[in-house]
């Protein structure tokens, strides 16, 4: 009894260990089959859900095979499937540039205006090079949630 326990206990501390630095989104290309110079390792969004009025920061973390001068980030969001915006942002805003092949981080912070909808969402971004040829393209799903009031605390 006391082995099973030892490794019940070891299971644990090991998985508490790994659990930070599991991804928090699920990430899915928009070409399935397609090669992009950019791989996209993980979506980290905080707060998780999004709350309406609040800062919330989009962190894509990602390896390129190849190095970056600069480009774009298009952002599209939609609500229950309806697009409802896009806005395309300077790729070095994002991230610093140049990029260099291994491993970076795309960091975009944004308040969403109160009177935004809660529920479910999807981001679809596509990055592109200064050229225009596309280094990636990927997709996820995140929440908002209504800011609590000071009365419901």
């Amino acid at each position: 009894m006391a082995i099973s326990q030892a490794h019940l206990l070891l299971l644990l501390l090991v998985s508490l260990f790994f659990l930070p630095s599991l991804p928090a989104t699920s990430v899915s290309y928009c070409d399935k089959k397609g090669k992009y110079p950019v791989q996209v390792n993980g979506v980290k969004i905080s707060p998780d859900p999004v709350l309406s009025g609040q800062p919330a920061t989009f962190k894509i973390l990602g390896s390129s095979s190849e190095d970056i001068s600069g480009g774009e980030v298009e952002i599209s969001v939609s609500y229950f499937g309806i697009h409802v915006h896009t806005e395309t942002h300077d790729l070095c805003e994002e991230t610093s540039c140049p990029v260099s092949t291994g491993s970076f981080v795309l960091s975009h912070t944004q308040t969403l205006p109160s009177f935004t909808p809660p529920g479910s969402y999807t981001l679809r971004m596509t990055m592109s090079d200064t050229k225009g040829k596309k280094l990636t393209c990927i997709s996820f799903g995140f929440k908002i949630a209504l800011r609590a009031s000071v009365s419901d605390i």
